[in-house]
């Protein structure tokens, strides 16, 4: 009796074939019990049996094992030893084709019944770069050119950007990142100016080997940050998107010193909050608000509170896990937040044409309101501010002879969570215009 093992190796985390090992060998120790497997051996025929698992028996997904293997030994018993070999082939092939469309079968299976939601790519590092003697972590997916490089707002960091970025990244590549000292980035140097995070972006994007040109898009105070790097390297840009970004630069004085007043507590607030952190000691729940769950410091700082209902919970419980632990974290958007001023400051003081280079600027109508469910009631100093913040925002149109203002139908100022393909198409205008840029000039 001849016996063929047929092996397909596994990886289940990925959904792939790996390897197919295939093994005779004379066997003597086969004892059929049935008696119709002694009528194989006497007319000549063929005894499988089929195995799915891990080596030693465990269950597959044990112990978080992310390989297994698939193994069919075949018991051949040809009529005669001349026929022997052809027949042992045929078998063998006609066997093999089985046992692989079979188990490609089953992992499309568990492909489209993963556990795994897509937006965990955000709860783990990506790639962390060289920006000038510490590491930022940026995520690239997709292909082909002009980039587009996402800047978030204060208190976020990747994952605001988790609706939009995969769906771009089908038609061009597509880079968010970490600012220093967030996310899994290391720590930068003090203090964070806008001219800083620019310069450190620039930097980590050529340390990976991405080139420019890039389309920026940020969002809220990541709006300061990509006009700066606009300001600074023009010649790499082939478009700006300004996703209901921060224009307190251009809004009335008496306003910007209002937000800036506004603005001030923020800091103290977060460096409390990180001093319990690095003690080790329990967060305790802040004062409720309009009828809302109570939370932590941790959970109210960042993006627009957590948890957030567009991810998943386990990016959700993920980012809480950052926020509670991460002290380097609250130090870095402490000093973002006093630093604005001077950073609204430059920008007034650089404002560069773009030339014929896109620009469209998103606008909510909802400047600062993170939910449309908690939206302060219109009072005529809230219908006042929502006002002057739209105007402000539509000055950026004198920067190109190609600008656009977009506004949102029903959207907080997370426009990328609550309506993603307003963003999404507005990127794909600019990227569908931005040709060869007429070279701007002047400031």
């Amino acid at each position: 009796m001849i016996a063929l093992s047929i092996c397909l190796d596994v990886d289940t985390e990925h959904h792939e074939l790996r390897r197919v090992r295939v093994k005779f060998r004379e066997s003597h120790t086969f004892r059929p019990a049935a008696k119709t497997r002694e009528a194989s051996r006497k007319e000549g025929g063929t005894q499988a049996v089929f195995q799915r698992g891990r080596e030693g028996g465990r269950r597959p997904g044990a112990s978080g094992d992310k390989n297994s293997s698939v193994r069919v030994d075949l018991f051949l018993f040809p009529r005669s030893m001349r026929s022997g070999m052809s027949y042992i082939m045929r078998s063998a092939i006609s066997v093999l084709a089985a046992v692989i469309l079979c188990t490609l079968s089953a992992l499309a299976q568990e492909a489209g019944t993963s556990t795994v939601p897509a937006d965990m790519v955000y709860g783990n590092p990506g790639r962390l770069v060289n920006a000038g003697g510490f590491r930022l972590n940026l995520y690239c997916m997709g292909s082909g050119s002009p980039t587009v490089v996402f800047d978030s707002g204060w208190g976020d960091w990747a994952p605001a950007w988790s609706k939009v970025q995969p769906q771009i990244a089908k038609w061009t590549r597509a880079c968010s990142y970490d600012r220093a000292g967030t996310g899994f980035s290391d720590p930068g140097p003090m203090p964070r100016t806008s001219v800083r995070i620019a310069d450190e972006l620039h930097t980590a994007l050529h340390h990976a080997g991405i080139a420019g040109p890039y389309i920026l898009v940020g969002s809220a105070f990541g709006g300061d940050n990509v006009r700066v790097f606009a300001d600074r390297y023009m010649d790499e840009v082939a478009g700006l998107v300004l996703d209901d970004a921060d224009a307190d630069d251009l809004e009335p004085k008496a306003m910007q010193e209002e937000t800036h007043r506004g603005h001030a507590k923020i800091p103290v607030d977060m460096r409390a909050c990180r001093d319990l952190i690095a003690q080790h000691k329990p967060l305790p729940p802040l004062p409720s608000r309009g009828g809302r769950p109570q939370q932590t410091c941790a959970q109210t700082f960042f993006f627009r509170g957590l948890p957030e209902a567009a991810w998943s919970p386990e990016l959700n419980s993920r980012v809480l896990a950052i926020a509670q632990t991460k002290t380097a974290m609250y130090d870095a958007y402490a000093s973002e937040m006093e630093e604005t001023a001077g950073d609204e400051t430059w920008l007034q003081q650089h404002r560069r044409s773009f030339g014929s280079r896109p620009i469209r600027v998103l606008t909510s109508r909802n400047h600062g309101v993170g939910h449309l469910e908690r939206k302060p009631p219109d009072t005529p100093e809230h219908i006042k501010y929502e006002q002057e913040s739209t105007l402000a925002q539509a000055r950026w149109l004198s920067l190109s002879s190609n600008a656009r203002q977009i506004f949102a139908h029903n959207s907080s100022e997370y426009i990328q969570f609550d309506e993603p393909e307003t963003l999404i198409n507005a990127v794909r205008d600019v990227y569908d215009h931005a040709g060869t840029p007429v070279a701007a000039h002047g400031r």
